[in-house]
């Protein structure tokens, strides 16, 4: 590609064979801005990630396609964590000059791209492209819609829900741990590429959170992209109640034990490490069979892994043995890296 309009072109036309799908869209790439029909009795959401060499990603271990992948998989996971349903992409890419000539490294990442937005309906309508000085940028932006004021937020946990959470966690942050620092094993096994897997290539819960938005089964929700205690307590913050998590029952992966084999250390590492991108979430414990109903027609797991209560002095308490003390949450935070 000699140039960005050329890229924008090759965008284009795989973009129109995913955009010709979907009605609802007036006018895609091409024009200065996107337009689509709202749908009646929905509400639209919209989210965006931003990626950034060497903060978020290195190109030293990230495939092109599987970094498109990561890079709407991100956003999907936003969609799904207020009860939506994804329904159009804008892919914004701050590209090094270095990278601009390179057509295999564009033909992989858009293979990877549409590979996930094919499997989830989701069009490709817009963005925008632009040089940058040495690292490269990429800005997802998804656009989902839920039923009209069915958008579940972090605010409705109340004292007496249940604290749940999709699959597990400690995968992702082992496949970072792995690729970059000097742990990686020398021979791989299939606990090692699960876990470089999850790091590189998450999968968002679309069809999970999309589900129990429709069925109005949760009280609030968020997905597990800085480390599941430091997401829940974001949700016992905004919803003025504590967690009290259980020790025993927090899914831990089993990749973790490639990193961590001591009980308590496994523990911090799993549910600190970020990137998991499962959904946590409350509801009434009235629910949990039609939860349970749910995660498995999506294929998932599904953990209890505790309850809300009254607010105490810290978000989030820690049950074991029968014994309940204050937790302090700790995670990913961009501006520290």
């Amino acid at each position: 590609m000699n140039s960005e309009f050329s890229l924008i072109e090759i965008l284009r036309a795989r973009a129109s064979l995913n955009a010709s799908r979907l009605r609802k869209l007036i006018r895609g790439i091409g024009d200065d801005a996107a337009a689509f029909f709202a749908s009646e009795g929905y509400e639209n959401l919209i989210t965006s990630d931003l990626l950034i060499e060497d903060i978020d990603f290195k190109l030293s271990y990230s495939a092109p396609d599987k970094l498109a992948k990561k890079a709407l998989a991100v956003s999907l996971s936003d969609i799904a964590a207020m009860g939506g349903r994804p329904r159009f992409s804008l892919l914004a890419l701050g590209i090094p000059r270095a990278h601009l000539s390179n057509d295999e490294f564009w033909r992989e990442f858009m293979n990877g791209y549409f590979e996930v937005a094919d499997q989830h309906n989701v069009a490709l309508i817009g963005g925008d492209t632009s040089a940058s000085p040495d690292r490269l940028i990429i800005d997802s932006v998804v656009i989902g819609e839920c039923k009209a004021e069915a958008s579940i937020g972090r605010n409705g946990a109340r004292p007496g829900d249940g604290l749940f959470v999709t699959g597990t966690v400690g995968a992702a942050a082992t496949g970072l741990r792995l690729l970059a620092g000097p742990t990686r094993p020398r021979r791989s096994s299939e606990l090692v590429e699960r876990a470089i897997e999850a790091q590189l290539a998450p999968v968002a819960r679309v069809d999970f959170g999309a589900s129990v938005g429709e069925c109005g089964l949760v009280s609030s929700m968020i997905d597990v992209s800085d480390g599941l205690a430091q997401d829940v307590s974001h949700i016992c913050v905004e919803s003025g109640v504590t967690a009290v998590m259980d020790f025993e029952a927090v899914p831990i992966a089993r990749e973790v034990s490639l990193i961590e084999t001591e009980q308590d250390r496994a523990f911090e590492f799993a549910v600190s490490g970020g990137e998991d991108f499962e959904l946590a979430f409350t509801a009434d414990a009235s629910s949990e069979p039609d939860l349970n109903r749910i995660a498995l027609e999506c294929g998932i797991k599904l953990t209890k892994i505790g309850s809300i209560e009254a607010a105490k002095e810290a978000p989030i308490f820690l049950r074991r043995n029968g014994e309940s003390m204050p937790y302090r949450a700790r995670g990913f935070d961009h501006f520290a890296v």
